[in-house]
């Protein structure tokens, strides 16, 4: 890739806001969810999505698919999911004019740029472990030959919260290779109003193309150059570390969670606050970029006692607390 120039730098984040008026063509509200989602995407990082159904998250990548121009494909995750369907299977085929036969692999939906893996906890460990190999290492082994994802490549897996019959829960090692957890919450009277407007007249959003899939690489790696100075650096590791529970830890903590985040929670703070900070148009990233991605960072790292459930606390209750106990810098 060659080397950006600033003209390419300020175009490149000048068209953020483009991309995300075009997504708002067919989505309304949820603006905290379109940003966190753009944040995963431009820290080339997966996000998990949980909401209850109905609340356009198949649509909201569809619609993110199109206006960055890129190859968008849906797996609906179920109880007889195989690995095969999802990364790719060998056919064994013959020429009919030497009759010699031989294998040729045909790559899975795996091969895509944008992933949604809908329902992910339906589907057993193997499939789900074999999705989570793919999106860790960006390629696919089958019979001893490894072959590359497209880039960019991006996962958005989804979770229901309400039901849980016939599911196979993410166990928390596999749940800590997704950047963020994003949680998706019913819109507001007036957005559920246009929401039921658009959705049932005969107008259909044309979603305009505003970028290739070269701009978004060029951005991820924008996003590495985005500067962090040393106080909000060493204030993210104090945050994850207070995660653990111990002598010094929060009282939330010593009192509500099991085991705390490990250290790639304090990578993939850092890295969706330089992302948060590109933007919005900043090459430098703030405490409040921090406080504002605390929460899809850190709540699908924390695993709670007992205590917690049992009196109905939720992750977002602890990190609340978590951020009051430990101040960013010259608070």
């Amino acid at each position: 890739m060659t080397p950006l120039t600033e003209s390419d730098i300020q175009s490149r984040v000048a068209r953020l806001s483009d991309l995300r008026a075009a997504i708002g063509t067919a989505i309304v509200g949820q603006h905290d969810v379109v940003e966190q989602l753009l944040t995963g995407l431009l820290a080339g990082g997966h996000c998990l999505l949980e909401g209850v159904p109905g609340l356009g998250k198949t649509l909201l990548v569809r619609t993110l698919g199109q206006a960055l121009e890129l190859q968008f494909r849906r797996v609906q995750f179920t109880p007889d999911l195989m690995p095969s369907d999802l990364l790719g299977t060998e056919l064994l085929e013959e020429d009919h004019g030497t009759g010699h036969r031989h294998f040729r692999f045909q790559p899975g939906p795996v091969f895509t740029n944008l992933l949604l893996a809908d329902e992910l906890n339906r589907t057993p460990p193997k499939t789900q472990a074999a999705l989570l190999e793919a999106m860790q290492e960006h390629t696919v082994s089958f019979a001893g030959v490894t072959h590359a994802l497209p880039a960019p490549f991006f996962v958005l897996a989804t979770q229901n919260p309400i039901e849980q019959a016939g599911t196979y829960p993410l166990p928390e090692a596999q749940l800590d290779r997704f950047l963020l957890h994003i949680a998706l919450d019913y819109p507001g009277e007036e957005e559920e109003r246009a929401i039921i407007a658009q959705t049932t007249s005969s107008h259909v959003a044309e979603v305009p193309r505003v970028m290739g899939g070269e701009d978004v690489l060029a951005l991820q790696a924008l996003v590495r150059q985005v500067h962090v100075g040393e106080d909000l650096l060493a204030w993210i590791t104090r945050l994850v570390r207070a995660t653990r529970p111990g002598g010094g830890a929060p009282q939330a903590v010593r009192d509500y969670v099991k085991w705390g985040a490990g250290p790639r929670a304090g990578q993939s703070l850092v890295l969706a606050s330089k992302a948060r900070a590109i933007l919005h148009g900043r090459l430098a990233a703030t405490r409040e970029d921090v406080l504002a991605l605390a929460a899809p960072v850190l709540r699908h790292r924390l695993l709670l006692s007992f205590a917690a459930e049992a009196e109905g606390k939720r992750p977002d209750e602890v990190i609340a607390a978590l951020l009051r106990d430990v101040p960013p810098p010259g608070a």
